[in-house]
């Protein structure tokens, strides 16, 4: 799957996308850095992930989920708050503009 980074201009929230049936969310960071992690929430299996908030904890990137605030490595799916939670991760990577994201 790939769409343009231009589609994602604000680092400010992430982009939902279906991508070969998958609900993936989309965030690309200050830095040019771009995510994909499963938009499902784990905690609550809600849709909602691309509507997280994001930041960082040291030097990584984290998002929050909408609902209940656990707190999630970007680039690993580790819940930093609840060792029993994980959110899916998916590679990315940027070619000719494009995001393309590997399931």
């Amino acid at each position: 799957m790939s769409c343009a980074v231009l589609h994602m201009a604000s680092t400010a929230w992430g982009e939902a996308a279906l991508i070969a049936g998958h609900q993936v969310a989309l965030f690309r960071t200050a830095t040019g850095e771009v995510f994909a992690v499963g938009h499902e929430d784990p905690a609550t299996g809600a849709h909602v992930m691309a509507r997280g908030i994001t930041g960082s904890r040291g030097m990584r990137h984290t998002l929050a989920s909408p609902l209940h605030k656990e707190v999630y490595d970007l680039a690993t799916g580790e819940c930093l708050g609840k060792p029993g939670l994980r959110l899916p991760t998916f590679g990315t990577r940027i070619v000719g503009g494009c995001i393309e994201v590997e399931l």
